[in-house]
């Protein structure tokens, strides 16, 4: 596993945003693990956070793009703080954008912040964590609408691994159903690999019950490979 991956997973626990515990998502499933990226409260955590999109970005897309688009509203700082990185580390000036949940009439119009959407940009789109591919199915028509562009692929925090409205996860259905390249800066099971029974601060954080607790979630909710 790449050096910047078993960081990211550490810096998720300092953040407080990778937790272990009982849960339950939106889709009414109970979980040992939990991922809110809601807790990344400072400026230096994102800053942090940007330069970890930025690796996942160039590693999986390089930096041949004109835009980075977040979604509303957790993706407009990840688009913001992501562009910034890719330009400290890879010398690349993309430009950043998000929508509007609700379109503006007056002064800046429109339904976008930041940089236009115009016939032949490239873009990749920025997220949190997908499980159900809801905000891809509410932004890609909203991008599109802006011209004749050409959509990369999605980029998310943590991939869950486990099932969207079928069989696969909602990243591989993401995939097939857009044709969009999708990767994410670490995977749940690379969480697992790099925390279990080592410790981390003088703490074992994945110990053997929660090993268990987690193979019996995936063993339920697991996506197919």
């Amino acid at each position: 596993m790449e050096q910047y991956k078993q960081a990211f997973i550490e810096f998720m626990v300092d953040c407080n945003v990778l937790k272990f515990g009982d849960f339950v998502t939106k889709s009414g499933r109970k979980t040992p693990f939990f991922v809110n990226t809601g807790f990344y409260r400072s400026g230096s955590q994102l800053k942090k956070l940007g330069e970890y999109y930025a690796k996942a970005i160039e590693q999986a897309f390089g930096c041949d793009f004109d835009i980075l688009f977040g979604p509303a509203y957790k993706g407009i700082p990840l688009s913001v703080t992501a562009s910034m990185a890719i330009s400290d580390l890879y010398g690349k000036d993309v430009r950043y954008c998000s929508n509007r949940k609700e379109i503006k009439d007056h002064g800046d119009k429109g339904i976008l912040l930041g940089s236009p959407v115009a016939d032949g940009d490239r873009v990749v789109i920025i997220e949190d964590v997908t499980t159900a591919g809801t905000s891809i199915n509410e932004t890609l028509p909203i991008i599109r609408a802006q011209g004749n562009v050409d959509v990369l692929g999605l980029v998310v925090s943590v991939d869950r691994m486990e099932r969207g409205q079928g069989t696969r996860s909602a990243l591989s259905e993401i995939e097939e159903k857009y044709g969009l390249k999708t990767t994410a800066i670490v995977t749940m099971a690379e969480v697992v690999e790099h925390l279990y029974n080592k410790p981390y601060k003088g703490k074992v954080i994945i110990d053997d019950q929660l090993k268990a607790a987690i193979d019996a979630y995936y063993a339920q909710y697991g996506a197919e490979a």
